[in-house]
């Protein structure tokens, strides 16, 4: 054999060894989000996920060092769901004002059907933003660039006022805070005013 095919031979075992990994740690990630939502974070082990997978501890530890690296795992994953959606919205062939509403209500439903109607889900997300764990951080910063894409578009378009995208996004996302923060949607979802859309026609006045 030659050391070509030798090579080939290497990094096509490799990338099976990697794909397989990946497979295993996602399946470790979605059933310890599964195990979240029936009983709860801080009750689930690392035993009951390894249980529910029919393999040892000792192998999910090979993947996750900790049981707060799986707790950031599916943290990550819920969110990252949410920036995905909103994404989309920020790429339609429409007016930066009517992205900005339709991203700002798309955040609020997910965040309020993950997090305020999933309780226990809740509960990880509020000790996550406590304890500022760096999936949320990260989450805060995918949100501001995705806010000042559109801004940005506004601005160039005559749309909004020119100035910073970015410090008129960290605005805006400062100001929706309560419509998006699990613990303040809870906190204050018996406030019957400012309304969503009358926060959005507030920002969108301050932005033009």
């Amino acid at each position: 054999m030659s050391d070509a095919a030798r090579t080939d031979g290497t990094r096509t075992d490799s990338t099976r060894t990697e794909m397989r990994e990946a497979d295993t740690r996602g399946r470790i990630v979605a059933t310890a989000e599964r195990l979240f939502r029936e009983i709860g974070y801080q009750k689930t082990t690392v035993a009951d996920i390894a249980r529910e997978l029919g393999m040892s501890p000792a192998n999910v530890y090979r993947f996750f060092r900790s049981k707060t690296e799986i707790n950031e795992a599916v943290g990550r994953l819920l969110l990252g769901e949410v920036i995905g959606a909103v994404e989309a919205v920020a790429a339609r062939d429409a007016p930066a004002s009517e992205r900005l509403r339709a991203l700002l209500g798309a955040l609020e439903r997910m965040n309020t059907e993950r997090f305020t109607v999933e309780q226990k889900l809740h509960d990880m997300v509020a000790v996550a933003l406590t304890e500022n764990w760096a999936m949320v951080r990260d989450y805060v910063e995918a949100m501001d660039r995705l806010l000042a894409r559109i801004i940005a578009d506004g601005m160039a378009a005559g749309e909004f006022r020119p100035g910073d995208p970015m410090l008129a996004a960290r605005c805006v996302h400062t100001a929706m805070i309560r419509f998006s923060h699990p613990r303040l949607m809870v906190e204050c979802g018996d406030f019957p005013e400012p309304r969503l859309d009358q926060m959005v026609d507030f920002c969108l006045a301050a932005l033009r």
